[in-house]
């Protein structure tokens, strides 16, 4: 490939590998835009298909966005299904994509001005990697978790292997040497099982990480100060790269269908008094659950705004409200609560002066919205890495949460419960005091001169100067 001098530019070229969901692409999609802000040139890498069609509608809306942006829709060969496979949609594109994640070769390496780095999720670690490699460009990785449940991810190798009696002897914690023990109770089921083939995903890919550039997080110094520095001065994990905290990543503001109906309400309702409910883009409740959680929420009296799923793949998502909850309970609630069932820019609300506070299901998104608004959260982790996040979340002083309510479905949480806590998220002064200065910290860190906003311009200014050598490989 030959280069004009007059091509030669200091301006990175980027290639970014986001996994299945929207938990995964919402943080690539911010980190693109901010990217962009920074005069970085960027191909966008995307599977093929999708899971959901929510992944799509934000995909195709971003691009038309961000024409400037290459993209490459990478076709994942489908999973032949065995017994090592769950039947969640979510886990078999997972591995899907890592197994032929180093079939992106090709197609970065024809791409013009040539890629000066590779920034992939951790389920393709492994193949972005060796991609990176061949290709001699740098590779980091964008983690889309709290840095506590990423180090766990991290140490799996070995809890799989050579540490794996700590899952089965009944111990009450796991110990990942130099960081605070984890509540066994907070260890995702798949991990107990090391041939399951969302957690055979994980561990190799894991492996990769010693390989890898850096590890950029959707985090900020204060959020996790004990692991961020347990990790970066050595004391634990030493042989990951360095951490980068660059967050709370900003939205990236498209505009998108059903915003004029609950915005406009909500400008309307007194300062605080509004309660945000939503439980993530993966999150199926089962309508016992809801029946407790529309009970519970009517008892506890507050205005309240509900994004509502019944299915874990919104186009699986057919029923109207009215099949979902009861006709009457709509009825009563319509003067000071509303429940939809469309996609939310969640930004926006939690940015609404009316939310006085905020039940989710703790995906990572979520909560460093929560935190960039200084909103006080009542945690629900249903699954995967968010009774971790609900642990960091507490430990921040951004929320609270009842360990005792279980995986989503573990148990019948009562409308009791349910109103009790409401209640306490929507009173308790002295946690609305903390999670404002929670917000405070995190508005800190992302303006300028703050570790995150330092953070990935010296990330970005690293790739500026690798990029003469990388255009000087390509000449020769």
């Amino acid at each position: 490939m030959s280069i004009s001098p007059g091509s030669v530019t200091s301006q990175p070229h980027i290639a970014l590998f986001p996994s299945a969901g929207m938990g995964h692409l919402t943080p690539f999609l911010r980190l693109a835009s901010l990217l962009l802000s920074h005069n970085c040139k960027l191909t966008l890498i995307t599977t093929k298909p999708t899971v959901s069609v929510a992944e799509c509608t934000h995909i195709s809306s971003f691009l038309s966005k961000h024409p400037e942006i290459n993209h490459i829709e990478f076709h994942v060969p489908p999973m032949q299904h065995s017994g090592s496979i769950s039947d969640d949609p979510f886990f078999i594109q997972f591995e899907a994509t890592s197994r032929s994640a180093h079939q992106i070769h090709p197609l970065l390496a024809s791409l013009t001005p040539p890629v000066s780095a590779i920034f992939s999720d951790l389920v393709v670690a492994n193949g972005a990697n060796k991609v990176a490699v061949d290709l001699g460009v740098k590779n980091y990785i964008v983690s889309t978790t709290s840095l506590k449940f990423l180090s766990l991810m991290a140490y799996l190798p070995i809890l799989t292997t050579s540490d794996a009696a700590k899952l089965v002897d009944g111990a009450a914690e796991i110990e990942i040497p130099g960081l605070t023990p984890l509540p066994i109770s907070s260890i995702p089921p798949p991990f107990f099982n090391a041939d399951h083939g969302f957690t055979a995903t994980l561990v190799s890919n894991a492996k990769a990480l010693p390989f890898c550039n850096g590890i950029l997080m959707n985090t900020f110094e204060s959020f996790e100060p004990e692991t961020l520095s347990a990790i970066n001065n050595k004391r634990a994990l030493s042989n990951l790269p360095s951490i980068l905290p660059i967050g709370p990543l900003e939205t990236y503001g498209l505009n998108m269908n059903g915003q004029t109906r609950y915005l406009p309400w909500l400008n309307d309702q007194p300062a605080e008094s509004v309660v945000f409910l939503s439980f993530g883009s993966r999150m199926a409740m089962s309508k016992d659950q809801i029946k407790e959680l529309s009970d519970g929420l009517e008892r506890s009296g507050y205005r309240f705004l509900w994004v509502l799923k019944t299915k874990k793949v919104d186009k699986d998502e057919k029923e109207d409200l009215g099949e979902i909850l009861s006709s009457s309970f709509l009825e009563r609630t319509k003067n000071r609560g509303m429940v939809i069932k469309e996609w939310v820019n969640q930004q926006d609300i939690l940015g609404n002066a009316a939310i006085g506070g905020f039940v989710s299901h703790c995906g990572w998104n979520s909560v460093m919205e929560a935190a960039g608004n200084g909103v006080p959260v009542l945690a629900w982790p249903q699954h995967g890495d968010q009774r971790t996040n609900a642990e960091v979340l507490e430990k921040a002083g951004l929320g609270i949460w009842d360990a005792t309510w279980g995986w989503g479905g573990q148990r019948l949480v009562k409308q009791d419960e349910i109103q009790r806590k409401i209640s306490e998220l929507m009173t308790d002064e002295k946690l609305k005091s903390k999670a404002k200065s929670v917000g405070d910290e995190a508005k800190k860190a992302t303006g300028n001169g703050g570790t995150s906003k330092n953070t990935i311009l010296e990330t970005i200014e690293s790739l500026k100067q690798n990029v003469q050598t990388v255009l000087g490989t390509h000449k020769n």
